[in-house]
């Protein structure tokens, strides 16, 4: 005996094919970017005028595993630039000098403009006049002998309209963590937002606002930074964002709906063109929940 729903059985092969295809579950976090592709996303987005995300770009190449000096270097002067043009001059003077800590004897190209060649000459020379801090003997950097990192869990779904709570800890033997910071976005896609946590004695917390949980998802990160505002560790980053699922209600589902599958049913018969347009959500191991919005029309 076939059990399926009746509208089920009449729906057309295309649309059901197409629809489990679009339907599977998000993955948790997005795919990994490489530090060489982030650090030339944040150079486009400065090129763009979009500096905040320039500098979260940026940010996520500064403090991933295995990054080169060379990279660094240049990830630094591209956080400075970011930091002059939105007068954000204690960033900018921290960028400038982790520049320097790494190589002493770096100078901007004539070239460039004398907004930033200023502020570069001026950082160095009070660098200059301070001993040059960061720098041991024989010109080499002060190294860390324990990593900092963070511990952090989050639950893996939460209804709409319903603040998120986030805690952790963050384990920094050098004392090197100032603060912590909540960057947060509805959805795949648009600018995140930055928020300060609440951080003491190596424990933080902070929360996503009701008005942000929306489905399918949220994304977020967590990032420890120092006294001049760059980020140190982090749970999460920029081009991979954690994600807690947000299900939209069952009751008046799209999917749910026979009204659904049999006008999109004929139109696929007819050869209209329906454009399709899922949004899909991370499920819990227990609740699979999908969110699917169809736009039919000729």
């Amino acid at each position: 005996m076939n059990h399926r729903p009746v509208w089920l059985r009449f729906a057309s092969p295309i649309v059901l094919g197409a629809v489990c295809h679009l339907v599977a579950p998000a993955p948790a976090s997005a795919q990994p970017k490489s530090t060489t592709t982030l650090i030339q996303r944040g150079s486009d987005l400065f090129e763009d005028q979009q500096y905040e995300e320039s500098i979260q770009a940026l940010s996520a190449a500064l403090i991933r595993p295995g990054t080169t000096k060379q990279e660094k270097i240049e990830t630094y002067r591209l956080l400075a630039y970011n930091y002059i043009i939105l007068k954000r001059n204690d960033e900018a003077d921290a960028a400038v000098r982790g520049l320097l800590v790494l190589d002493e004897s770096f100078k901007l190209a004539p070239t460039e403009s004398p907004r930033f060649r200023d502020f570069f000459d001026s950082t160095r020379e009070k660098w200059e006049a301070e001993g040059k801090p960061g720098i041991v003997a024989e010109g080499k950097p002060v190294e860390v002998a324990t990593p900092i990192s963070m511990q952090h869990s989050s639950p893996a779904q939460v209804p709409p309209n319903t603040p998120i709570k986030l805690s952790g800890t963050v384990t920094d033997p050098g004392v090197k963590v100032r603060g912590v910071q909540l960057v947060y976005r509805t959805g795949t896609k648009g600018k995140f937002v930055t928020v300060p946590a609440s951080f003491s004695m190596g424990r933080f917390s902070a929360q996503v606002p009701a008005s942000a949980v929306q489905p399918p998802l949220v994304e977020y990160y967590i990032q420890a930074v120092d006294k001049g505002g760059l980020p140190l560790a982090s749970r999460g980053d920029f081009a991979s964002p954690l994600r807690i699922a947000v299900p939209a209600p069952e009751e008046g589902s799209v999917l749910t709906s026979p009204w659904f599958w049999i006008p999109v049913g004929l139109a696929v018969a007819a050869a209209v063109v329906v454009p399709v347009v899922l949004v899909t959500t991370q499920s819990s191991p227990t609740t699979p929940t999908s969110s699917v919005t169809v736009n039919v029309g000729e």
